[in-house]
């Protein structure tokens, strides 16, 4: 197959440039975003994650076009991250989707002009039953602005578009508040890794959250000696159990040294069959508890470890082969 025709040089600085403007364009308005929030929108913020931490009820989140494709987006992170949330088009909800939102509910609403006449009934409604909205938008004295009890006015910014008019700057700037409302509402939680495995028990990410518990090796399975062990037993462990690695326990069974491949590479002479492990093994191993994270037990291998004794308490309760961590879609 012929290799395709490079482009005309002309032709990729002139796309290169015109990728380079967008993002500068993106970056002005991220900025303008956070000097926003330093100032008058730090105010209104705050007073947005105070009403949606007290909500008996859930996020709804709305909003049409490029602005109900962001929406969708900070519901989902919303919900991921502890707030419970959905999206509800702005539109469907006037033909019978009003029914999901209850009292106890907040409703997020984004529209960057803060006129689409699609939201008036849901405005209506929430007026109607006394549920709080808070609206996203860069224009707090439009329909939707005046309507909500909180307005996070965004800064108005140029859009990349060369005719300005594309959303790329503006939605761009409304994925960032919206992920800084889940983040701020995340960590006023105190929701933790573990309380995020929860709502992630699928794909890489639901592997890295899983405990190194899930995946090791226990009972017959893991290398140990006690202190006072010849060499010569110790390598038959080795090569028994497959790890190339031997835990040595004391006699209270509490893990004091290990000795792996390297150690017996690094200690070969004429007598090593004959000397005690207590000679040979590196003292304090790297070890993992039975309750950490596979991602830990992932970052603590990346050192050129391939096997980790997991313990409680001190005691050797398994082991975890990287290659085990690879099999689960860890790394």
């Amino acid at each position: 197959m012929a290799n395709p025709k490079p482009l005309m040089q002309d032709v990729s600085h002139d796309a290169v440039q015109s990728a380079l403007r967008t993002l500068d364009a993106g970056s002005n308005g991220i900025a303008a975003l956070s000097v926003a929030l330093r100032g008058p929108l730090g105010t209104p913020f705050v007073s947005a994650v105070e009403l949606i931490r007290q909500a008996r009820g859930r996020v709804i989140v709305t909003g049409l076009g490029k602005s109900g494709h962001i929406g969708r987006k900070v519901a989902a992170t919303l919900a991921s991250t502890g707030t419970p949330a959905f999206f509800v088009h702005a539109a469907e909800a006037s033909h019978g989707d009003l029914g999901m939102i209850t009292p106890d509910d907040v409703i997020l609403a984004l529209s960057w002009s803060g006129e689409q006449p699609e939201m008036k009934n849901l405005v209506n409604y929430s007026a109607r039953f006394a549920i709080p909205m808070i609206a996203i938008t860069s224009n707090a004295e439009s329909s939707l602005g005046s309507a909500a009890q909180i307005v996070l006015e965004l800064p108005k910014v140029r859009e990349a578009c060369p005719h300005n008019l594309a959303p790329t700057t503006s939605t761009l700037m409304q994925a960032a508040i919206g992920d800084a409302l889940a983040i701020a509402l995340l960590e006023s939680r105190g929701f933790t890794a573990v309380e995020f495995a929860k709502f992630h028990p699928g794909g890489k990410l639901g592997a890295m959250l899983k405990h190194t518990s899930d995946f090791m090796h226990t009972g017959e399975a893991v290398p140990l000696k006690p202190l006072g062990t010849k060499m010569s037993e110790a390598l038959a462990e080795i090569s028994a159990k497959g790890f190339g690695c031997v835990a040595i326990t004391d006699a209270r069974g509490h893990i004091v040294g290990i000795i792996t491949d390297g150690d017996v590479r690094r200690h070969m002479r004429p007598d090593l069959m004959d000397a005690l492990v207590d000679d040979v093994m590196t003292r304090n191993p790297k070890v993992i508890a039975s309750n950490s994270l596979a991602s830990e037990a992932l970052k603590l291998m990346s050192s050129k470890i391939s096997s980790l004794i997991v313990t409680d308490a001190d005691r050797p309760v398994g082991i975890i082969h990287l290659h085990d961590l690879l099999r689960a879609g860890v790394a």
